[in-house]
């Protein structure tokens, strides 16, 4: 069992060979019921910026793809244009969300063999897809419940997004938020299924075990969770895996997959660099927050020594505040984004910390409670 203190593990050694390098998240793509709303929730709300369009009017025939871009962060939302389709089959099991998170690679063809031949489903074989802007490489492999992972290799590309998609300009577009790229994404697995996903990505990606918490670490009076983060070997691309544990009520993760109705991305994490102005900006732009007690800040200090912050403002927005042998973070979670209490988004800012927040566990998942208590679903 890593604690928060000694969880960082060495790197991994120079004569170790990376068979799948990543250079990081090159997309997050949501199965949504309506793309073109959800598009204008995402720029109004997010600050996001149109970049790309796929649908019939570029040759599609079953969807349409609106790609949003805020720094180097890029969502995906698609819609099916036919009920008899996988992506309309997808959002009426799951409601929406995330369908794919995309890594950028240089070689789409080695990720792919690299991983099947370690054990991975093949969910797409390497294709190569051109237009006048050049040529991209995609494949890709199923990981938990309908989540899949794309490799993009975009080397020899200049266009908007990928081939099959336009430059998409519109009139309309916010200021953005701060938002700058996925820190991480966490996914939800069934009771049991952690360490079957954690030997997953450690055998066919050759990620390694960051951090490692237990019910003991993340538990109220009412529910328990185990959690482990999973990180590649250049440390861009992390995925913590989170199961339920038994408690005297239902689990967040419990109630996440009753709703998803299996496995699936929990919530993306995205980094900031100035927390304050970016959960004001999003909160002023309509975006719900949980909140922990006042309480909550009053011993802050206490427990995490000296931050460069104010803790008024903190106090106000609901930020809370974690403290590694590295450094410290600052963290918020936004309410589920849709009406299932399902994916949800992080904000986070890391002031050197390199973990995860386990000294807030307790007050965020209390907090998480109170509005599962208000839907019935404690």
């Amino acid at each position: 069992m890593h604690t928060t203190s000694d969880a960082v593990v060495s790197a991994v050694p120079a004569d170790v060979q990376d068979f799948l390098p990543l250079n990081g998240t090159d997309y997050v793509e949501f199965y949504v019921g309506n793309a073109k709303q959800a598009a204008h929730f995402y720029k109004t709300a997010f600050g996001f910026q149109s970049l790309a369009y796929a649908g019939p009017e570029t040759g599609v025939r079953d969807r349409a793809s609106y790609v949003l871009v805020q720094n180097k962060l890029r969502f995906v939302l698609t819609t099916p244009l036919q009920p008899d389709n996988d992506i309309a089959r997808h959002i009426t099991e799951h409601g929406d969300g995330v369908k794919v998170l995309a890594l950028w690679v240089d070689d789409a063809r080695s990720a792919f063999e690299e991983t099947v031949k370690r054990g991975a489903k093949p969910y797409l074989e390497p294709v190569t897809e051109e237009d006048e802007f050049g040529t991209v490489v995609r494949s890709g492999i199923h990981i938990y419940g309908d989540t899949v992972h794309l490799f993009i290799e975009r080397k020899n590309y200049n266009g908007p997004f990928l081939p099959g998609y336009r430059e998409w300009k519109t009139a309309y577009n916010p200021t953005d938020t701060g938002l700058l790229y996925v820190d991480h994404c966490v996914g939800n697995v069934g009771w049991h299924e952690m360490n079957t996903w954690v030997d997953f990505y450690e055998k066919v990606m050759g990620f390694r075990n960051l951090l490692s918490f237990d019910d003991k670490d993340i538990s109220t009076e009412y529910s328990a969770l185990m959690s482990k983060v999973m990180s590649n070997g250049n440390g861009r691309v992390k995925f913590p895996i989170n199961e339920p544990a038994e408690g005297k009520k239902k689990s967040q993760i419990e109630e996440y997959l009753d709703f998803y109705r299996g496995p699936g991305v929990q919530h993306v994490a995205i980094a900031t660099n100035n927390i304050i102005e970016t959960v004001t900006a999003l909160q002023d732009r309509g975006v719900e927050f949980l909140k922990v007690p006042g309480s909550y800040y009053d011993t802050l200090l206490d427990r995490v020594g000296h931050i460069d912050e104010d803790l008024l403002p903190l106090k106000e927005l609901g930020i809370l505040v974690d403290r590694d042998d590295e450094g410290y973070l600052l963290q918020i979670f936004t309410k589920p984004l849709e009406d299932r209490p399902t994916v949800f988004f992080e904000i986070i800012q890391r002031k050197g910390a390199k973990s995860f927040g386990k000294g807030n566990f307790r007050a965020l998942f209390e907090s998480i409670e109170r509005e599962q208590a208000l839907r019935g679903n404690l």
